[in-house]
């Protein structure tokens, strides 16, 4: 019988398609002498399929907090008692943060909101966002505005934005652990919208919420069933106020499992470290997960966390890149 890293080389390796949810439940229980071969293994899947090229974007909040939803982990939502208060941005700050993350040599600009689904008053904020953005900077432009329809997808694409994001989070079974005020498969729907409406899609989600092992494999699989253009991995960061503040941090060697896990279950896909990188990994898991399937990230800090200064990321992919 082969071994799991025999298959991975065949399927995710040679011939580029993602293992599935079993193969990637051994993956994620690879012992820890054969960690570093199995990133190695992520690694060159990852230059096989995508090259070796390192993707920068940054991120800000057009509205942060506020938000109407309960999802256990998020310091936005107006339901808990988290530090976090609802704050907007106007025009010309979020232009000057496109010309800052421009500087950082990043292509990628992505317009956040803390909401369910964008009204009528945020889509024109965004219009004149994107335009003012477009005007002056040379990047690509990205949103996360909670649910669309089929028209609000339309009118955003109309807009300019070419990659959206919208994280499923989690496994489908787990879901209902996270989130009670939507559904799962309500996110997917937006999903779908944004495919039909010719914008990228970007989903992904955050390992460390309590979820199973087998469930960490559910949830890779489902995404790579989504076929995502990029999946950012968030790793959890316990918010004070939320439900889920006193939640262990994943240990390193299985987040670096993760990592690999879904490089191998998406072997072309742009899979990006996101919030909580830094505090679970520090600088050499970082490092270790660059070499171990990631090929993006997100510089600088997050929406209400701090992330390393950009500087340090950049540092940080130069010097895989003479490894």
């Amino acid at each position: 019988m082969n071994s799991i890293r025999e298959i991975a080389a065949d399927k995710a390796y040679e011939r580029g398609i993602g293992l599935n949810q079993e193969e990637l439940l051994e993956v994620l229980n690879t012992p820890e002498d054969q960690l570093k071969e199995l990133l190695e293994l992520a690694h060159q899947t990852r230059l096989r399929w995508c090259g070796d090229g390192v993707e920068v974007e940054g991120i800000i909040s057009l509205k942060t907090g506020g938000c109407p939803e309960d999802c256990h982990f998020c310091s936005q939502s107006g339901l808990f008692e988290s530090p976090v208060r609802a704050v907007t941005l106007d025009i010309a700050e979020l232009v000057e943060a496109a010309k800052q993350t421009e500087k950082t040599g990043a292509t990628e600009f992505c317009i956040v909101a803390a909401v369910k689904s964008p009204d009528e008053r945020l889509l024109d904020q965004v219009a004149q966002a994107v335009a003012a953005i477009l005007a002056e900077v040379d990047i690509n432009i990205s949103a996360s505005l909670g649910t669309l329809t089929r028209e609000k997808a339309q009118r955003l694409r109309e807009m300019g934005v070419h990659r959206y994001n919208h994280n499923l989070e989690t496994a489908r079974s787990f879901f209902p652990n996270v989130v009670t005020t939507h559904t799962w498969e309500e996110r997917q729907e937006t999903l779908d919208n944004v495919r039909a409406e010719g914008m990228e899609v970007c989903s992904g989600g955050i390992i460390g919420l309590g979820e199973t092992l087998e469930q960490r494999a559910e949830f890779a699989a489902q995404l790579a069933a989504v076929d995502p253009k990029e999946v950012p991995m968030n790793f959890l960061d316990p918010r004070p106020g939320t439900p889920f503040a006193q939640r262990p941090l994943v240990p390193v060697g299985e987040a670096l499992r993760a990592v690999a896990a879904f490089r191998l279950a998406m072997p072309s896909t742009t899979l990006r470290f996101a919030g909580g990188t830094e505090l679970v990994l520090g600088d050499d898991g970082t490092e270790a997960g660059l070499l171990g399937g990631i090929n993006a990230v997100i510089a600088g800090n997050y929406l209400t966390t701090l992330g390393r200064p950009a500087e340090r990321d950049l540092d940080i992919i130069e010097k895989i890149r003479v490894l």
